[in-house]
C-alpha cells in the first residue's frame, strides 16, 4: 500500500517533533518533511508534492493562512490546522467541516484527526472542489481583516494606468502574465493567475478552469456540456468552457 505522504509545518521545534513522533506507530504515514516557517512549508508542499499537512496556524513572517493562498488551494493537501485559537474562534473549522488540533493535544485526538484525514485523502479523487471551497471559507471568516484590490495597476511602456476590478469580464492564464478581458479590450499583466486569484474577492472572482477566472456579475446563463463539462456565457456573448471539477464553483 501505497504510505500518505506528511508534512509537518511548526515554527516550535517540540511541536513538530510531538506530531513525528506520534505518526512513528502509524505504518501508513511518511513524513516526507518538516518546515520551520510559512515560507519554507510553500517551497515544501511544492517540492514534496504531501498528501497531508499539519499546519500550524500562528507562524511569525507567513501565517497558516497566508501559506494556502500563496500555494492555493487546489494545490494545497489535505490540511490537518495546528492551533492554538480560543475556543470561539475554532467554531470556524467546525462549520467549515475542516479539521484541527488545539495546542496541547492528546494521542486519541490526534488518532482522530488522522482517521478523518485518510476518509478524506481516499475521497480527494472526486473532484468536487469541496475541501477548496471549505479552505476558503475558513479563511475568509478567521480573517475579516482581509481586503481586497479595487483596481488594478496595468504598466505599458513606462506608463501605469489602473483599471477598476468591477470592469473585468474575465481573466486567463497566459505564462507568467495573465490578461483582463474588460469591455472589449485586453490588459496584460506580469502575474500568475493563482496569485491574482488571491487579491480578488471569491466572492466576486471564481475558477472555472485551471486557466480562467470568471467574474460572476457577467455571467449570463451556464450550459451543461458532456461528461460534467459546461460553458460559460458572458453577458457579452463571449463563450468560455468551464472544467467539470471546477463546474460547481459557477452552477452551484
Amino acid at each position: 500500500m501505497t504510505p500518505i505522504r506528511v508534512l509537518i509545518v511548526d515554527d516550535e521545534p517540540l511541536a513538530r517533533e510531538r506530531v513525528r513522533s506520534l505518526l512513528s506507530t502509524e505504518s501508513d504515514f511518511l513524513v516526507v518533511g518538516e518546515s520551520k516557517n510559512g515560507r519554507e512549508a510553500i517551497k515544501d508542499v511544492r517540492r514534496h508534492k504531501p498528501d497531508l499537512v499539519f499546519l500550524d496556524v500562528q507562524m511569525p513572517a507567513q501565517d497558516g493562512f497566508e501559506v494556502i493562498e500563496e500555494v492555493g488551494v487546489e494545490q494545497m493537501p489535505v490540511v490537518i490546522f495546528v492551533t492554538a485559537y480560543d475556543k470561539h474562534a475554532l467554531r470556524a473549522f467546525d462549520v467549515h467541516a475542516l479539521d484541527y488540533l488545539l495546542k496541547p493535544f492528546d494521542a486519541d485526538r490526534f488518532l482522530e484527526a488522522l482517521n478523518r484525514a485518510r476518509r478524506q485523502i481516499s475521497l480527494r479523487g472526486s473532484g468536487d472542489g469541496e475541501l477548496g471551497r471549505q479552505l476558503l471559507s475558513a479563511i475568509h471568516e478567521l480573517r475579516p481583516d482581509v481586503t481586497y484590490a479595487k483596481r488594478l495597476a496595468i504598466k505599458v511602456r513606462g506608463t501605469v494606468s489602473f483599471l477598476p476590478v468591477d470592469e473585468i469580464d474575465w481573466v486567463e492564464a497566459a505564462g507568467n502574465y495573465v490578461r483582463l478581458h474588460a469591455g472589449g479590450h485586453v490588459h496584460q499583466m506580469r502575474e500568475s493567475l493563482r496569485h491574482l486569484e488571491g487579491r480578488l474577492d471569491p466572492a466576486q472572482f471564481v475558477r472555472i478552469h485551471r486557466s480562467t477566472l470568471v467574474n460572476i456579475a457577467c455571467v449570463r446563463e451556464v450550459q451543461p456540456m458532456f461528461h460534467g463539462d459546461a460553458v460559460v456565457i458572458l453577458q457579452d456573448g463571449s463563450e468560455l468552457p468551464v472544467s467539470r471539477n471546477h463546474r460547481s464553483n459557477i452552477a452551484g
